[in-house]
């Protein structure tokens, strides 16, 4: 699929230049709180975490690039593996009782997806309302069949940016894909991350728990039957009105019937004690929120910098924030696929690696399934789950959606599930990858020239 010409990343030299910045701005449930309990929040961090300038320049700025405060009161949980996952996602459906919102690049027509099917068909029967975006790439191989029984059933479908220009209610844009996936029940709980509705998913990585037969539905499935690698993420709170919103506008522009938004965002008290930031992106912007959040959190890096990525093609900045975090003493680690679907973004990614290597970035590649999470941890205090790749694609092209959580105990979370996988990895060596094979050098070459598309 060809990509938009003109399209381009944002540039990000101002992330590194001394400026100006508001104060960190901070909500609860019921709205903005005052100045003199936002410095309070960010001295408390300070004093768990240390004097780092993520605490106040790294709020700052990405509270002015997404134009949203960081939300309190928040209850957190990290989902790691399809099961996981699935398991929460079917159980939050089957309690609902207002409202559900759906939104997925991929939904199959497999095992996974009637399971899905099922259980949001039974909510709708018994009054819930259900709304479902599934991109129309993504979901291109899914028989029309098996969406029109979701809405004989009453659930209203939006398929956004249909491949048909003839089928599509605004202006026609085939390179423009929702690459989001959330799921929203009551207006009270989201989950939001890297998984498809899609079998692939079914068995975990670990070679543990398994959802109905595990078959790959069609696409392979990690290296030695591992099963895919991916994370999501469940919160509880008064953000999820956040993502609501993000929901709610998606389905607006893509012309969906009418929806209330005092019928969907609604006030839920705090459930916990996280910080949470949601940023979501769309080329529909200026520039990706969720890209630039994400260079101003390595440009602003001082310890730590670990990041897993399922599809690494990075431009020219994304590399110079890595390397120049490295420079600054910065422990910066990526951990990529061993094994994966595409293999010319394989092709492409490893055409970076010995730059990276050269400049002191640690690089592990993730055995025993195929890794299609996309987190971070910085300076042990920031992280981030969500849908977007380290690619053109979600800088460029894709509506994406993440969760930026600020706190200790969450990132010791995130960290410690880091080290699992990096048990789980090979370290790339400088020495021994100068010496790989020419073939694989004229590949990554090649597909270097054709970043951009994908």
């Amino acid at each position: 699929m060809l990509g938009a010409g003109c399209a381009t990343v944002p540039d990000t030299s101002f992330l590194s230049r001394p400026a100006r910045l508001q104060k960190a701005k901070f909500e609860n449930a019921w709205g903005p709180i005052s100045a003199r309990t936002s410095a309070a929040i960010v001295a408390e961090l300070k004093r768990q975490t240390g004097d780092i300038d993520i605490l106040d320049r790294q709020i700052a700025i990405e509270q002015a690039i997404v134009g949203e405060p960081l939300v309190l009161g928040n209850k957190a949980t990290l989902l790691q593996d399809g099961p996981a996952s699935y398991e929460a996602r079917l159980a939050l459906i089957r309690q609902a009782k207002r409202t559900i919102n759906v939104e997925a690049y991929i939904i199959r027509d497999d095992e996974i997806g009637k399971m899905f099917a099922d259980a949001l068909l039974e909510r709708r029967a018994a009054g819930v309302q259900v709304n479902v975006i599934y991109d129309s790439m993504g979901s291109l191989l899914t028989s029309k069949d098996f969406f029109e029984r979701w809405r004989q059933g009453g659930i209203q479908m939006l398929e956004f940016n249909p491949l048909n220009p003839l089928a599509t209610r605004k202006r026609w844009s085939i390179n423009h894909r929702d690459h989001r996936k959330l799921l929203i029940v009551d207006g009270r709980t989201v989950i939001l991350g890297g998984m498809n509705i899609d079998n692939v998913y079914a068995t975990s990585s670990g070679g543990g728990s398994s959802m109905g037969s595990g078959r790959s539905g069609g696409k392979s499935g990690g290296e030695n039957g591992g099963g895919w690698r991916d994370t999501d993420i469940q919160i509880e709170g008064p953000v999820v009105a956040d993502f609501q919103k993000l929901f709610l506008q998606t389905w607006e522009k893509q012309k969906g019937p009418p929806l209330r938004e005092a019928d969907y965002v609604i006030t839920v008290p705090p459930q916990g004690k996280e910080m949470v930031r949601a940023i979501g992106s769309t080329p529909d912007e200026p520039f990706s929120k969720s890209y630039l959040a994400f260079i101003s959190a390595i440009t602003n890096a001082q310890k730590e910098v670990y990041i897993t990525n399922a599809y690494f093609v990075p431009d020219v900045q994304l590399v110079d924030a890595l390397l120049g975090a490295a420079a600054r003493g910065v422990d910066v680690r990526l951990i990529l696929p061993s094994a994966t679907d595409s293999r010319s973004a394989a092709f492409a990614a490893h055409s970076h690696y010995a730059t990276l290597l050269e400049g002191g970035v640690r690089i592990y590649e993730r055995g025993g399934a195929l890794l299609h999470a996309k987190t971070a941890v910085i300076d042990s205090v920031w992280s981030c789950v969500g849908s977007s790749n380290l690619d053109w694609r979600s800088a460029v092209d894709n509506d994406e959606v993440n969760a930026v959580i600020l706190g200790r105990e969450f990132a010791q979370r995130m960290v410690a599930a880091y080290a699992f996988d990096q048990a789980k990895s090979d370290e790339i060596m400088l020495e021994a990858w100068k010496n790989r094979p020419l073939r694989d050098r004229m590949m990554e070459w090649f597909f270097r020239l054709f970043a951009r598309l994908m």
